[in-house]
């Protein structure tokens, strides 16, 4: 009998494995945090606007839920700050010589920087402090600081309403000019919210500068005239052309400015640095610069946010 040979088969060529991104590509999976367009990602922001207001509230809620005294603690702790600003500055300093209602003027320049502090100090914290929310959802983070600015603004009003009873209180009336408060504290919860943004992304990968930011906020309330008046303690002291300007144009200073002209009969638009119309400017053009290059500065590292 003859046998018959199989004739061997030349074995198929093994095919390249495809990389991640080849196969991601094959069945239409894309990064699950890549960051969005800019348009994309303000619409997102949008559509989540309700959990960032019932974020805010929440965290304003439950700020003071374990004292005794509970939320009267958001009025009182800016009031015990200007009381002991009052015993050093207004009276062991006399910083309040020269300063008509000095009371209203101090109290009015602690509850306004506070406001941007306190923005300022909770968006540091803003990511490096929600670390288990960031990694555990997916959403916008810029919802965290723009939440907790909001949450600050809530607080201010409970302060601003004590604040009109203390002006009442020391003889100061309420006039017309006090809805520029309105406008002006617009401005500033945008600049804050901008600076927010900023501090959110470094604080993010720098976790101990929150532990920096209170001797910065500290330096800065000294130099934005809120326990004294900055156009009169200037020319006392022969401080240069370009310190006088940085002084004058900050934005801390430029607020509570502005706040102080609104409420207050006697701040008139001769104890302004500049010109009504000049002060409003500087206060729009702080607001714009920071809340949209803040937005961007931020929005630049969305896909970076959380991870080891």
């Amino acid at each position: 009998m003859s046998q018959t040979l199989d004739t061997p088969r030349t074995p198929a060529p093994a095919q390249a494995p495809l990389d991640a991104a080849a196969l991601a590509a094959l069945h239409g999976l894309s990064v699950s945090n890549a960051r969005p367009s800019l348009p994309q990602y303000v619409r997102q922001l949008w559509a989540r606007r309700h959990f960032i207001t019932a974020f805010a509230t929440a965290k304003l809620t439950a700020q003071y839920s374990q004292a005794k005294l509970g939320q009267l603690w958001q009025v009182m702790t800016p009031l015990l700050n200007a009381a002991v600003y009052y015993l050093i500055f207004g009276l062991l300093l006399g910083t309040s010589r020269g300063i008509d209602d000095f009371v209203p003027f101090l109290v009015t320049g602690v509850f306004v920087f506070t406001f941007t502090q306190s923005s300022v100090m909770a968006g540091t914290r803003a990511v490096s402090g929600n670390l288990g929310l960031v990694r555990a959802l997916h959403f916008p983070r810029a919802s965290l600081p723009i939440a907790l600015c909001l949450q600050q603004l809530q607080q201010l009003l409970f302060s601003m309403a004590a604040l009109a009873v203390i002006l009442f209180c020391f003889g100061v009336p309420p006039t017309w000019s006090w809805f520029l408060v309105v406008p002006a504290l617009a401005l500033q919860f945008a600049f804050n919210t901008g600076l927010a943004l900023v501090m959110a992304r470094l604080g993010s990968k720098t976790p101990d500068l929150a532990q920096l930011m209170p001797f910065v906020m500290r330096t800065w309330m000294y130099a934005s005239g809120v326990m004294f008046s900055i156009k009169q303690v200037l020319p006392e002291h022969g401080v240069p052309q370009f310190a006088k300007v940085l002084l004058e144009c900050n934005p801390a200073a430029v607020y509570i400015d502005l706040v102080r002209y609104a409420l207050i009969d006697s701040f008139d638009a001769g104890q302004l640095p500049y010109g009504v119309g000049a002060m409003w400017a500087l206060a729009l053009g702080w607001a714009v610069a920071l809340c949209v290059g803040g937005f961007i500065y931020f929005w630049k590292a969305e896909e970076t946010y959380g991870r080891g």
